[in-house]
């Protein structure tokens, strides 16, 4: 099982969306195992996206991130990172496929509405940033066995 940071960009919460796209991810089969409504600072934001200092776009993305509360989320599944990047489409809300979250709620090539870890490491470090230890649970579900096949004794 992997677990991913998800956050819903300040443009998913001003729109009203933030309870259609969690249910993206619970309809899926995903566990929510951390979530919260926050406002990101300029320094969380900063060491957020440091390996995107220098660059063009940094300062404007910053300040965007800044710019009103986000709804984050610790994401668990069998792939949760694939799983979970695939459904938000490609960065570009004009460029990303129907059935994704970018393609169906998104046209801005600037406000693209989510955010997810792209590799296990990347989510090790954003999950550390965004949630204090303790506030990403481990439960079990009883619909677990509904959502990946067990015969074998384990998820597929």
């Amino acid at each position: 099982m992997e677990t991913t940071l998800i956050i819903f960009k300040p443009d998913a919460v001003q729109r009203g969306l933030s309870g259609k796209i969690l249910t993206r991810f619970e309809e899926k089969g995903l566990q929510i195992v951390g979530m919260k409504l926050m406002q990101i600072s300029q320094e969380l934001a900063a060491t957020h996206y440091e390996a995107h200092q220098g660059k063009p776009f940094y300062d404007g993305l910053v300040k965007f991130m800044t710019s009103s509360p986000v709804v984050v989320l610790a994401v668990r599944g069998m792939g949760a990172i694939g799983v979970s990047r695939k459904m938000m489409g490609a960065t570009f809300g004009s460029k990303a496929e129907p059935g994704t979250i970018r393609g169906d709620f998104g046209v801005s090539n600037s406000f693209n509405l989510i955010h997810g870890s792209d590799s296990p490491e990347a989510a090790e470090r954003e999950l550390k940033l965004f949630f204090k230890d303790g506030e990403v649970l481990d439960y079990n579900r009883a619909i677990a066995s509904w959502v990946y096949d067990m015969s074998s004794g384990s998820p597929e």
